[in-house]
């Protein structure tokens, strides 16, 4: 054989070998896309930062995020799934996770998680992700509710240390009121409008779905704490036309000084510290009407049935639940820690994160059911009519019971 001949037949070998080279790392690159929520403008960038990092540490697997807002999250999350074009990895409302297992679309994690990897987490966070005995979501954010309140306009009227109950409430926004100043920040539009109303419901006993899975906000206490809230309105201690304010509209009203009083999350604390760092706030329990509760909300972050690339997937989760990522998310977005390796992390050592950690033992989660966000609109949309006059309470809550069952399967 010539040595042009040799020389072709090594170069061959070689290109086959290239080739088969080639082939080998194709099948083994990785594209694992993931919806994120949207939760602040520093969202987008921990994900791309955290996407960067496990890349490094995994040669071959691409992290590809999408970031969404709230808003459209669940319908385009659906409308993915139909088209069989979904992620491979979400985050999602907790709440909507029953219907994505009854519609078969979610993968079971228990067989990718072992007991070392359950027990990183505080037990009553990751409880609201596991269906039917079986885990679908792990706790990606968790918070819960309080009352602010500013210290300076309380202290006006009377109440250095806040107000202890729906009464203290009341008197407080009457002497706010004759100053100028309302009282009390009552939500009346967008997302958690209903939760609004569940604080009053859940202080005076009532439940939102009963033990039948069965609307039962439309009981006495629900009743009782519709007709509070319209009490607030009428009497002119709250801001005025409730119904055009979300939360973060009530929120900009509370940083401003222009509400006394309000119901948020740990992340209005970060806001204020930005943006109001001047204004004196306290932290408190929800008012209590006949007993202490708050609310308690987990998303989740899922693994869809149709991925085709569970393993890398899962090792991505893997990461995002170790100690750095997870303080690094949970200080940035002023959420709770989900796991207990961050709880020791000496961030979350701050007297406002205690003050919400310290509510967790009357905390309620929204009901898992069938139908939830169809059930949340009936209610909403029952709170917008009794505020705006339209509806007494009673007629209203009773006509979005009869909304809610049939979307509760009843």
């Amino acid at each position: 054989m010539s040595l042009h001949a040799r020389a072709s037949l090594a170069l061959g070998k070689v290109a086959v070998a290239l080739a088969f080279a080639g082939i080998a790392v194709a099948a083994q690159a990785d594209t694992v896309r993931v919806t994120v929520a949207h939760y602040s403008d520093a969202t987008a960038p921990y994900f791309e930062k955290m996407a960067r990092n496990f890349e490094k540490a995994n040669p071959g697997t691409t992290i590809k995020i999408e970031d969404v807002n709230w808003d459209t999250l669940q319908q385009k999350l659906q409308t993915d799934i139909s088209g069989n074009a979904n992620a491979d990895l979400a985050i999602v409302g907790t709440r909507w996770l029953l219907d994505f297992v009854k519609d078969d679309v979610a993968e079971p994690l228990d067989g990718y998680m072992d007991a070392n990897f359950k027990g990183r987490f505080i037990g009553p966070f990751l409880a609201p992700g596991e269906i039917n005995g079986k885990v679908y979501g792990l706790p990606i954010a968790a918070s819960a509710r309080a009352l602010y309140y500013n210290k300076d306009l309380l202290a006006k009227a009377g109440y250095p240390d806040g107000p202890k109950t729906w009464n203290d409430v009341i008197e407080a926004s009457k002497k706010l009121k004759a100053q100028g100043i309302a009282g009390f920040g009552l939500q009346g539009k967008e997302i958690e409008t209903d939760v609004y109303f569940y604080y009053a419901l859940w202080t005076n006993g009532g439940e939102v779905v009963g033990k039948d899975n069965k609307a039962a906000f439309n009981s006495a206490a629900g009743v009782k704490a519709a007709t509070l809230y319209k009490s607030l309105i009428d009497q002119g201690l709250t801001q005025p036309g409730v119904t055009g304010y979300s939360r973060e509209d009530v929120q900009n009203l509370f940083k401003q000084g222009r509400v006394a009083m309000m119901i948020s999350a740990p992340f209005l604390a970060k806001q204020i510290k930005k943006e109001a760092p001047n204004l004196k706030y306290g932290i408190d329990p929800i008012p209590m009407g006949t007993t202490h509760a708050t609310y308690a909300v987990t998303d989740s972050i899922v693994m869809f049935k149709n991925s085709k690339v569970k393993k890398s997937a899962w090792k991505f989760l893997d990461y995002l639940f170790t100690k750095e990522p997870r303080v690094e998310f949970t200080t940035t977005e002023g959420f709770l820690p989900t796991t207990k390796a961050e709880s020791s992390d000496p961030a979350f050592n701050d007297p406002d994160t205690k003050a919400f950690v310290a509510l967790l033992p009357t905390a309620r989660f929204a009901p898992t059911v069938t139908g939830w966000e169809d059930t949340a609109k009936a209610v909403t949309d029952a709170m917008q009519s009794i505020y705006l006059g339209k509806a007494k309470p009673a007629d209203a809550l009773n006509a979005a019971a009869a909304q809610a069952n049939k979307s509760l399967g009843h």
